[in-house]
Order: structure tokens, then C-alpha cells, then sequence
């Protein structure tokens, strides 16, 4: 039996649907499920059950006792998120809960961290798995800062031989991908700008503050959903492999390479529209991330990275130009 939190989400879902596709095992999912969106993204996949949230830690002692991965991707994913108590509660103490579960009753406990847990970026991008290391990061919002104490508590208790006989811990970079809808403002830019060009014409990007890069050339590691669930089955079939690694493709991509990558997978003639960043968001603005994965290498994983442009043009193509957008 599988258990997957947040598996009505973005990530989430995309992970559901693989595993009731190639697996054998029942997939339940622990979510809410209060929105058309988030319905839509289980309707076409038969999972065995849906948990709340509140009951988890009691289903896991009774109907679930017999569960043996849990691959936790439920969390308060809001970077706007303001209340330390929810966050302490819902993306430290629970997955502090779920582990020690898994450490007892041997279950396999495969995590989702972000790359926010690096902050600006100052310190670099290396998933070095030392307390030392983790500690020295300084997240930018109250989200990266829950991560990041997570990702420190996974390390110390397994120092003090308290972990699951597997586990491991994901950044994931900037995803994008199907399902995402109702994520809202926290959609990926790639579906944003998919919708600006659709209903105007044009993309809008944010005009660059910093001389080092010009407008539209700040840098991200976007990174298309379906790989971060090929990492996550990679993982499944490696029950040896832990620790904390990277997920994103190793080659930061400009703002402008995505808007170009959307038209041309529309098949349209660029015209992008730079605005001015907001002065709110200038002080803590990223202007370049890109995820060191020579440690998922050295694990054994060999897989390729889709490309920017193979990836939006799968994205456009196979879902959100056409009548269903959902997996």
C-alpha cells in the first residue's frame, strides 16, 4: 500500500497517476479536496481512498497500518504564507509525525523539499546533506524556513538512528507542468505567460533591476513535472538510495527562453512587454537559481532532463491547447 499526502496537487497528482499506472499497490491519497480543480486532477486515476488530513496519523495506526512507502508531498506550499504556528504545525511537526511512523513500523518516506530552502541563492546551490551546511541557508519566506527545519531534522535523527530504512528528501526547482491550476497565483510562470499570449498576443516579464542581466534574462532551473515524478519512481525502484538531493535539470534557462519556448509552441511571433518589478519584491528577487545534481548522479540516477522548449511544448500541446487540461 502507497500513501501519498498531497496527492490531490500539483506534484502530487502527476505522482498519483504514474503509480496507479505502474505499480500494483493501492494509492491512497491524503489531501483536502476543496476545489473543481483539485478534483479534476484525481478524476480519470483509481486510487484506493482519500484520507484527511486531521486523520492521517489515525488511519496510519488502523486501515493504513499496512502502508509501506509514504511519499509526503502535502505541505502549506504558499511563499505568502504568515502564520509560523501553521507552518510549524503542518510542514515540520506532521512530517516529523509521518517519519517517526515510518521509522517504526519500516516503511519507505520519500519527502518533498524545495529550493527555496537556499534563499537568494548567495551560499550557492549544493545539496550538501551536513547540518552545518543546512543551517548556514537563509530561506526568504516562512515556507523555505519550515523546509529547511525539516531537512534538519531529517539529518540529526537519522544521526541518532531514528529514520525510515529509506528515505530521501527533494528540492524541487521551479516545476511546471499539468494540474497546477489551482494553485492560483502560485501557478508556474510557464502556464501565466501560456494565458498572456492566448488572450493578448503578448508575454509580460518583469524588467531586470540588477546590471548584471538584461531585461527577461533573469535565470531560473525550470523543470517539467513529469521529471520530477520520473525521480520519484527512480527512487521507489532504489529502496538503497537516500539522503536529500536536488530536482531540478542542472541549466538554469532565461524568463525570455520560456516566453520564447511558448510561442513557439503556439506558433506565434514573439512580442514580449517588460514591466517594472514591483518594489515590494525587488529587495529579495532572485535573479539566478540552478540545482547542482551531481549528488542524484553519483546516486545512480542516468535519466535525461526534458528541455525547456520539449517540455512547454508538451505542456501546450498535449493539455492546456486542448479541451482537457488535466492528467
Amino acid at each position: 500500500m502507497i500513501l501519498v499526502t498531497g496527492g490531490a496537487g500539483f506534484i502530487g497528482s502527476n505522482l498519483v497517476a504514474a503509480l496507479i499506472k505502474q505499480t500494483r499497490s493501492p494509492v491512497h491519497v491524503c489531501d483536502v479536496v476543496d476545489s473543481d480543480e483539485k478534483r479534476r486532477n484525481l478524476a480519470k486515476h483509481g486510487i484506493a481512498g482519500i484520507v484527511a488530513p486531521e486523520d492521517i496519523l489515525g488511519w496510519l495506526k488502523g486501515e493504513g497500518a499496512a502502508t509501506k512507502t509514504v511519499f509526503h508531498l502535502g505541505a502549506i506550499s504558499s511563499t505568502t504564507e504568515r502564520d509560523p504556528v501553521a507552518l510549524l504545525d503542518n510542514n515540520v511537526t506532521l512530517s516529523t509525525d509521518l517519519w517517526r511512523w515510518c521509522a517504526a513500523q519500516n516503511a519507505r518516506f520519500i519527502y518533498a523539499s524545495l529550493a527555496a530552502t537556499y534563499g537568494d541563492g548567495e551560499k550557492g546551490f549544493d545539496d550538501d546533506p551536513d547540518p552545518l551546511a543546512l543551517t548556514s541557508l537563509m530561506p526568504l519566506n516562512g515556507y523555505g524556513q519550515s523546509k529547511q527545519l525539516f531537512d534538519i531534522n531529517a539529518v540529526l535523527m537519522t544521526r541518532m538512528g531514528c529514520h525510515p530504512p529509506q528515505w530521501a528528501g527533494l528540492k524541487f526547482f521551479n516545476v511546471y507542468g499539468p494540474n497546477e491550476y489551482h494553485k492560483g497565483g502560485q501557478r508556474s510562470v510557464a502556464v501565466q505567460i501560456y494565458e498572456q499570449i492566448r488572450d493578448t498576443g503578448q508575454a509580460r516579464l518583469f524588467r531586470s533591476h540588477h546590471a548584471d542581466y538584461e531585461d527577461g534574462g533573469q535565470l531560473r532551473d525550470f523543470i517539467w513535472v513529469g521529471d520530477c515524478v520520473e525521480v520519484m519512481l527512480w527512487l521507489y525502484a532504489n529502496p538503497a538510495v537516500s539522503g536529500i538531493f536536488n530536482c531540478g535539470t542542472g541549466k538554469a534557462r532565461s524568463f525570455a527562453d520560456l516566453a520564447h519556448a511558448c510561442f513557439a509552441a503556439m506558433d506565434q511571433e514573439p512580442e514580449i512587454d517588460f514591466i517594472d518589478t514591483p518594489q515590494s519584491l525587488r529587495e529579495h528577487y532572485q535573479y539566478f537559481t540552478e540545482a547542482r545534481m551531481e549528488r542524484l548522479r553519483d546516486a545512480g540516477y542516468d535519466r535525461p532532463f526534458t528541455t525547456l522548449e520539449d517540455g512547454v511544448a508538451e505542456y501546450i500541446g498535449s493539455f492546456l491547447a486542448t479541451n482537457d487540461a488535466y492528467r
